[in-house]
């Protein structure tokens, strides 16, 4: 799937009202905390129309008129005023403050609970890069729009309506002057408003990008190294960022320019008024205070406008990027529990793949009328080349895809009508890369158990015949793994891996090429950790290295989506066909590289899998 299918699909449209209503749909579950600073905002903003009011009635009948006491009860008043918004102010920014890291956490809370329910086929062809812009600086715009936003263009709009009220109280005819130029200013803003959007529609599409190379660069550093692509690397990233800078600028660009074309709409109004004050203190009796009131709330307008067009213009931003925050949280998993789904109690039982059909792609059968009837209890090796269908059998088994057509049984029942937890949680995996998470040994071997004890823990450590590695470790079973397990060797996670599937004590147990990668010695380990692991469970392997599969039940070799050959080692080599041909290969070539007279390994093919 291109990266660009989500761009594509989702977010070559037009602005609409629908986007902004779900982005202040976040400030439902907080409706008090919204109307009390709404509430301090509109004082605070009603206090500034309101000093500059008192300004003007100190300069008419105070100062002009020389009453002192009148003055000074205008000062007294404008002080004590001074302070109840010095409170309010405080009150607002603290209350928004809270709110911002109330929605920032919600919103990411909710994204991440989602991708924990989405089917593995998301995850196929969405790449780590945009799921990370959208929950980290997506979030933080969208947030800061609700919130810090909100309150801007509270601010703006209460100053300009208590502004246009004290200007029509002063002098009618001259605020309509200025009412008359909202409209320009609408006009104006519609126009910048569709340029900007596409703009900051690119940025975020190109920004996911960055993101996606940065994890693949910084996750692959060892290949980057290894195969010295530095260089390469450093261009193909230099075109990327070349690309945003040139998205980021158009759309700076058009943010910048609307703020002056709003000011110079702004100034003819004031020029305007200045003229008109001159000729109205002559003709039509308006006071200096008048003036230089009606002067101030112009300018106090001006203000707030620009602030408006500020937050317009992140409003195109944020809207960007809730787009593609809401596309993930609108995105349906494929898999999902069936109505009236239940849990079992066990998953024993023989299992049955029934005349199954499955594809990635439509038109490209991975597997085509697969049929295959596992006994309790029984192991099933599968070999064969890449792509022949052997990894998807065991995900189609773990209900990470379900089948397009055909049925899976377990125990005679169609196992849709399980619920997932319910499979799951009863399956142990073992895959060819094992995957540890940030933390000590003991806490990885605990993640699939979490009431899981010490003494649990080692002894399953025992019977995965990893316990006498971490125990030669400084902190035994508290040494941290590092990101990623970067702290162990491939052999040190396998074993850690396969603990912690002995640990959760699984009743159907997967091994997904689980030596591969790893030494002989380890290779000896493992094999005598899934020997225990085996131990009246049903069992699906997939092998790389056939020496690991010939105790196995049965062997299924599979070569585009069905069975071309089944029967235990012996019976297959008997029969001196495909698995007969891969085994005396692998084995020829085990003896090349033991009696290599120059103690150089040939690394020659191996049997892809």
């Amino acid at each position: 799937m291109p990266p660009d299918y989500f761009e594509e699909e989702e977010f070559e449209t037009r602005f609409t009202g629908k986007t902004l209503r779900r982005i202040l749909g976040l400030l439902a579950a907080h409706k008090g905390t919204v109307a009390a600073f709404l509430v301090m905002i509109a004082f605070v903003s009603g206090f500034d129309a309101l000093f500059t009011y008192i300004s003007k009635l100190a300069i008419d009948q105070g100062i002009l008129k020389s009453d002192l006491p009148f003055l000074y009860r205008m000062l007294a008043l404008y002080g004590g005023l001074t302070i109840v918004q010095a409170l309010f102010v405080f009150g607002f920014i603290y209350t928004v403050g809270i709110l911002g890291e109330r929605i920032r956490y919600e919103l990411r809370q909710k994204m991440f609970n989602h991708l924990q329910n989405l089917s593995l086929s998301y995850y196929s062809r969405t790449p780590v890069g945009w799921i990370m812009a959208r929950v980290t600086s997506d979030s933080d715009r969208v947030a800061d729009l609700v919130t810090w936003g909100l309150l801007d263009v509270t601010w703006a709009a209460t100053n300009i309506l208590t502004s246009l009220a004290f200007m029509l109280y002063i002098n009618w005819r001259l605020a309509l002057v200025v009412i008359l130029m909202v409209p320009v200013m609408a006009y104006v803003a519609t126009e910048f408003r569709k340029r900007i959007l596409k703009e900051y529609r690119n940025v975020r599409k190109i920004n996911s990008k960055i993101t996606g190379q940065y994890n693949e660069n910084i996750t692959g550093v060892r290949v980057v190294k290894a195969l010295v692509r530095e260089e390469a690397n450093a261009a193909e990233f230099a075109v990327l960022t070349g690309d945003m800078y040139k998205a980021a600028y158009r759309a700076a660009w058009l943010s910048a320019l609307f703020l002056p074309s709003v000011q110079l709409i702004s100034a003819m109004a004031v020029g305007f008024i200045a003229w008109y004050a001159g000729w109205s203190f002559e003709v039509a009796g308006l006071t200096i205070g008048g003036i230089q009131a009606f002067i101030s709330y112009v300018t106090f307008m001006m203000w707030p406008i620009q602030d408006m067009a500020r937050v317009f213009a992140e409003l195109q931003h944020a809207t960007a990027s809730a787009e593609r925050i809401f596309s993930l949280l609108d995105s349906v998993p494929e898999v999902a529990d069936r109505e009236g789904a239940y849990d079992p109690g066990s998953i024993r039982g023989d299992i049955e793949f029934d005349h199954v059909t499955f594809y990635y792609e439509d038109g490209v059968p991975v597997l085509k009328d697969f049929t295959l009837k596992v006994k309790q209890g029984e192991t099933i090796a599968l070999v064969g080349p890449t792509g022949g269908g052997k990894s998807t059998i065991v995900n189609l088994l773990c209900r990470f895809y379900e089948p397009k057509e055909g049925t899976i049984r377990i125990g005679g029942v169609d196992y849709t009508k399980f619920s997932l937890h319910a499979i799951h949680s009863r399956i142990g995996v073992v895959l060819q890369t094992p995957h540890l998470f940030s933390g000590t040994i003991r806490e990885n071997l605990r993640y699939g158990k979490l009431d899981a004890t010490d003494e649990e823990i080692e002894r399953a450590a025992k019977l995965a015949g990893a316990h006498e590695f971490i125990m030669r470790l400084d902190k035994g079973y508290d040494e941290p793994v590092g990101e990623g397990g970067n702290n162990l060797s491939v052999g040190q996670k396998q074993l850690i891996s396969l603990t912690r599937a002995i640990l959760a004590d699984p009743e159907i147990f997967v091994m997904d090429e689980a030596t591969s990668s790893v030494d002989t010695l380890t290779e000896s380990l493992i094999q005598k950790g899934m020997e225990q692991m085996m131990k009246g469970r049903t069992s699906f392997v997939i092998a790389h290295r056939l020496s690991t599969i010939k105790r196995a039940d049965r062997i299924l070799v599979i070569e585009d989506g069905q069975i071309v050959e089944m029967g235990t080692h012996a019976e297959l080599l008997r029969q001196r066909g495909k698995y007969y041909n891969l085994y005396t290969r692998q084995f020829r070539q085990e003896m090349e590289e033991v009696f290599d007279p120059f103690g150089e390994t040939q690394q020659a093919a191996q049997p892809a899998d």
